[in-house]
Protein backbone atom coordinates (compact mmCIF):
# COMPACT_ATOMS: atom_id res chain seq x y z
CA UNK A 1 0.00 0.00 0.00
CA UNK A 2 1.35 3.30 -0.79
CA UNK A 3 1.71 5.91 1.69
CA UNK A 4 1.69 9.70 0.81
CA UNK A 5 4.58 11.57 1.55
CA UNK A 6 2.58 14.40 3.72
CA UNK A 7 1.66 11.02 5.89
CA UNK A 8 4.98 10.28 6.40
CA UNK A 9 5.72 14.00 7.65
CA UNK A 10 3.13 13.53 9.67
CA UNK A 11 4.44 11.01 11.45
CA UNK A 12 7.60 12.21 11.97
CA UNK A 13 5.82 15.09 13.33
CA UNK A 14 3.89 13.25 15.57
CA UNK A 15 6.76 10.72 16.82
CA UNK A 16 8.80 13.87 17.85
CA UNK A 17 5.65 15.97 19.21
CA UNK A 18 4.67 12.72 21.53
CA UNK A 19 8.04 12.40 22.84
CA UNK A 20 8.09 16.16 23.64
CA UNK A 21 4.75 15.75 25.07
CA UNK A 22 5.73 12.54 26.74
CA UNK A 23 8.45 14.58 28.86
CA UNK A 24 6.58 17.82 29.44
CA UNK A 25 3.97 15.16 31.33
CA UNK A 26 6.97 14.53 33.66
CA UNK A 27 7.89 18.22 34.29
CA UNK A 28 3.78 18.98 35.22
CA UNK A 29 3.75 15.60 37.48
CA UNK A 30 6.64 17.41 39.81
CA UNK A 31 4.83 20.69 39.77
CA UNK A 32 2.02 18.86 40.69
CA UNK A 33 3.48 17.23 43.28
CA UNK A 34 5.12 20.38 44.08
CA UNK A 35 1.64 22.55 44.64
CA UNK A 36 0.59 19.51 46.74
CA UNK A 37 3.38 19.20 48.73
CA UNK A 38 3.58 22.85 50.08
CA UNK A 39 1.09 24.06 52.74
CA UNK A 40 -0.22 27.95 51.99
CA UNK A 41 1.48 30.23 53.96
CA UNK A 42 0.37 33.48 55.63
CA UNK A 43 1.96 36.51 54.24
CA UNK A 44 3.10 37.59 57.63
CA UNK A 45 5.07 34.05 57.64
CA UNK A 46 6.84 33.99 54.49
CA UNK A 47 10.34 32.11 54.97
CA UNK A 48 13.24 32.34 52.07
CA UNK A 49 12.50 29.89 49.45
CA UNK A 50 9.32 28.07 47.41
CA UNK A 51 6.97 29.74 48.71
CA UNK A 52 2.70 29.20 48.46
CA UNK A 53 0.50 32.14 49.33
CA UNK A 54 -2.63 33.20 48.18
CA UNK A 55 -4.66 36.80 48.53
CA UNK A 56 -5.95 40.11 46.61
CA UNK A 57 -4.23 42.13 44.66
CA UNK A 58 -3.10 45.81 45.56
CA UNK A 59 -1.55 48.05 42.80
CA UNK A 60 1.86 50.12 43.97
CA UNK A 61 1.75 53.65 44.16
CA UNK A 62 1.65 54.97 40.09
CA UNK A 63 2.00 51.28 39.09
CA UNK A 64 -0.98 50.64 37.51
CA UNK A 65 -1.44 49.54 33.60
CA UNK A 66 -4.98 49.92 31.38
CA UNK A 67 -5.39 46.90 29.28
CA UNK A 68 -5.37 47.55 25.08
CA UNK A 69 -8.77 46.11 24.35
CA UNK A 70 -11.06 46.86 27.23
CA UNK A 71 -9.35 49.92 28.70
CA UNK A 72 -9.40 47.94 32.36
CA UNK A 73 -7.21 48.90 35.19
CA UNK A 74 -4.74 46.22 35.95
CA UNK A 75 -1.19 45.05 36.61
CA UNK A 76 -1.04 42.61 34.12
CA UNK A 77 -2.55 41.84 31.16
CA UNK A 78 -2.37 39.66 27.56
CA UNK A 79 -4.54 40.44 24.31
CA UNK A 80 -4.50 38.64 21.22
CA UNK A 81 -6.23 40.26 17.69
CA UNK A 82 -6.98 37.71 15.04
CA UNK A 83 -8.28 37.44 11.59
CA UNK A 84 -10.58 34.60 9.63
CA UNK A 85 -9.12 34.01 6.49
CA UNK A 86 -10.06 31.97 3.89
CA UNK A 87 -7.51 30.27 1.59
CA UNK A 88 -9.89 27.42 -0.78
CA UNK A 89 -11.50 25.39 0.66
CA UNK A 90 -9.22 25.71 4.42
CA UNK A 91 -9.95 28.74 6.77
CA UNK A 92 -8.50 29.42 9.49
CA UNK A 93 -7.71 32.27 12.32
CA UNK A 94 -4.55 34.32 11.74
CA UNK A 95 -2.78 35.89 14.52
CA UNK A 96 -2.60 39.69 13.25
CA UNK A 97 -1.43 41.17 16.85
CA UNK A 98 -0.76 40.35 20.52
CA UNK A 99 1.20 41.60 23.65
CA UNK A 100 1.75 41.64 27.22
CA UNK A 101 2.45 43.47 29.53
CA UNK A 102 3.07 43.85 33.86
CA UNK A 103 3.94 45.60 36.50
CA UNK A 104 5.37 45.03 40.12
CA UNK A 105 2.12 44.59 42.18
CA UNK A 106 1.99 43.63 46.09
CA UNK A 107 -0.65 40.60 47.47
CA UNK A 108 -2.48 41.09 50.65
CA UNK A 109 -3.93 38.61 52.68
CA UNK A 110 -5.38 38.77 56.59
CA UNK A 111 -1.67 39.19 57.71
CA UNK A 112 -0.04 41.05 55.52
CA UNK A 113 1.35 42.34 52.42
CA UNK A 114 3.88 41.15 50.01
CA UNK A 115 5.56 42.60 46.63
CA UNK A 116 5.22 40.37 43.69
CA UNK A 117 6.97 40.73 40.66
CA UNK A 118 4.75 38.85 37.92
CA UNK A 119 8.19 39.28 35.54
CA UNK A 120 8.88 35.29 34.28
CA UNK A 121 6.17 33.95 36.01
CA UNK A 122 3.45 31.35 33.88
CA UNK A 123 0.37 33.69 34.38
CA UNK A 124 -2.68 31.28 34.15
CA UNK A 125 -5.54 33.94 34.67
CA UNK A 126 -9.01 33.34 32.95
CA UNK A 127 -10.18 35.17 29.99
CA UNK A 128 -12.01 38.65 31.05
CA UNK A 129 -12.34 39.79 27.58
CA UNK A 130 -13.61 38.53 24.10
CA UNK A 131 -15.40 40.46 21.09
CA UNK A 132 -15.77 39.25 17.32
CA UNK A 133 -16.51 41.59 14.89
CA UNK A 134 -17.67 41.03 11.13
CA UNK A 135 -20.64 41.73 8.69
CA UNK A 136 -22.78 44.80 10.85
CA UNK A 137 -20.91 44.51 13.66
CA UNK A 138 -18.16 46.96 14.68
CA UNK A 139 -15.60 46.46 17.55
CA UNK A 140 -16.46 48.44 20.55
CA UNK A 141 -14.74 51.96 20.81
CA UNK A 142 -11.79 51.00 22.89
CA UNK A 143 -10.53 48.47 20.25
CA UNK A 144 -11.13 50.67 17.45
CA UNK A 145 -8.79 53.49 19.20
CA UNK A 146 -6.44 50.35 19.81
CA UNK A 147 -6.43 49.55 16.22
CA UNK A 148 -5.73 52.48 14.74
CA UNK A 149 -2.30 53.00 16.79
CA UNK A 150 -1.73 49.74 15.89
CA UNK A 151 -1.86 50.38 12.16
CA UNK A 152 -4.37 47.75 11.74
CA UNK A 153 -7.80 47.99 10.10
CA UNK A 154 -10.96 46.25 11.12
CA UNK A 155 -12.52 47.05 7.52
CA UNK A 156 -11.54 45.43 4.20
CA UNK A 157 -12.68 45.57 0.70
CA UNK A 158 -15.64 47.87 0.13
CA UNK A 159 -15.03 49.17 4.15
CA UNK A 160 -16.96 45.73 4.61
CA UNK A 161 -16.18 44.76 8.63
CA UNK A 162 -13.43 41.92 8.22
CA UNK A 163 -14.43 38.83 10.50
CA UNK A 164 -11.87 39.20 13.44
CA UNK A 165 -11.35 38.48 17.19
CA UNK A 166 -9.86 40.13 20.07
CA UNK A 167 -9.23 38.51 23.28
CA UNK A 168 -7.95 40.04 26.59
CA UNK A 169 -6.56 38.02 29.67
CA UNK A 170 -5.69 40.79 32.92
CA UNK A 171 -5.18 40.72 36.86
CA UNK A 172 -7.22 43.63 38.36
CA UNK A 173 -6.61 45.22 41.50
CA UNK A 174 -8.65 43.14 44.25
CA UNK A 175 -8.40 39.95 42.08
CA UNK A 176 -7.78 36.94 44.01
CA UNK A 177 -4.39 35.26 43.42
CA UNK A 178 -3.24 32.00 43.93
CA UNK A 179 0.47 32.12 43.91
CA UNK A 180 4.01 29.74 44.24
CA UNK A 181 7.20 31.40 43.54
CA UNK A 182 10.16 32.34 45.45
CA UNK A 183 10.78 34.53 47.99
CA UNK A 184 13.90 36.30 47.92
CA UNK A 185 15.65 39.53 48.55
CA UNK A 186 12.90 42.92 47.45
CA UNK A 187 15.61 44.46 45.83
CA UNK A 188 13.70 47.97 46.00
CA UNK A 189 14.22 47.97 49.83
CA UNK A 190 17.93 47.99 51.30
CA UNK A 191 18.49 45.11 53.53
CA UNK A 192 17.16 45.29 57.29
CA UNK A 193 15.93 48.73 56.16
CA UNK A 194 12.44 47.35 56.14
CA UNK A 195 10.25 47.73 59.31
CA UNK A 196 9.03 43.99 59.12
CA UNK A 197 10.20 40.63 57.85
CA UNK A 198 8.09 40.53 54.81
CA UNK A 199 9.01 44.23 53.73
CA UNK A 200 12.76 42.76 52.56
CA UNK A 201 10.56 39.69 50.35
CA UNK A 202 9.84 39.89 47.00
CA UNK A 203 8.25 36.87 45.42
CA UNK A 204 10.31 36.55 42.23
CA UNK A 205 11.57 33.48 40.20
CA UNK A 206 13.64 31.42 41.78
CA UNK A 207 17.34 30.87 40.32
CA UNK A 208 17.62 27.21 41.98
CA UNK A 209 13.67 26.53 41.51
CA UNK A 210 12.29 28.20 38.81
CA UNK A 211 8.86 27.01 39.07
CA UNK A 212 6.67 30.20 38.87
CA UNK A 213 3.35 30.35 38.82
CA UNK A 214 0.43 33.40 39.05
CA UNK A 215 -3.37 32.34 38.78
CA UNK A 216 -6.54 33.58 39.77
CA UNK A 217 -7.95 30.20 40.37
CA UNK A 218 -8.21 28.45 43.74
CA UNK A 219 -5.81 25.54 44.36
CA UNK A 220 -8.55 22.69 43.76
CA UNK A 221 -8.87 24.17 40.33
CA UNK A 222 -4.84 24.61 39.57
CA UNK A 223 -4.39 21.02 41.05
CA UNK A 224 -6.98 20.00 38.23
CA UNK A 225 -5.54 21.39 35.82
CA UNK A 226 -1.75 20.12 36.25
CA UNK A 227 -3.58 16.59 36.99
CA UNK A 228 -4.78 17.08 33.28
CA UNK A 229 -1.69 18.54 31.66
CA UNK A 230 -0.18 15.82 33.01
CA UNK A 231 -2.51 12.65 31.78
CA UNK A 232 -2.18 14.57 28.31
CA UNK A 233 1.42 14.07 28.34
CA UNK A 234 2.00 10.54 30.13
CA UNK A 235 -1.03 9.31 28.45
CA UNK A 236 -1.33 11.18 25.44
CA UNK A 237 2.29 11.50 24.34
CA UNK A 238 2.97 7.83 24.12
CA UNK A 239 -0.06 7.31 22.40
CA UNK A 240 1.33 9.67 19.65
CA UNK A 241 4.32 8.10 18.60
CA UNK A 242 3.38 5.02 18.38
CA UNK A 243 0.66 6.57 15.92
CA UNK A 244 3.51 8.54 14.05
CA UNK A 245 5.33 5.49 14.47
CA UNK A 246 3.11 3.57 12.55
CA UNK A 247 2.69 5.86 9.92
CA UNK A 248 6.58 6.32 9.33
CA UNK A 249 6.57 2.55 9.44
CA UNK A 250 3.81 2.37 6.84
CA UNK A 251 5.71 4.58 4.87
CA UNK A 252 8.86 3.09 4.20
CA UNK A 253 7.00 -0.15 4.22
CA UNK A 254 7.87 -2.05 7.17
CA UNK A 255 4.66 -2.30 8.95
Amino acid sequence: MAVDFRVFLFGVFSLIFGAILFIAGFIWMKQKQTIENIPTSKIRSIAMGLVEIFGNVIPGKGKILKSPLSNSDCVYYNYKIEEYRRSGKSSHWVTRKHGKESVPFYLKDSTGIVLIDPNHAEVDVNRDFIFKSGLGKDPPETVKKFLQKSNLRFEGLLGMNKTMRYTEYFIAPNDKLYIIGTADDNPYVEEATGQSNVEDIMIQKGKNNPFYYISDNPEKKVLNRFRNKMLLGLIGGPALSVIGLILVLLFLGLF
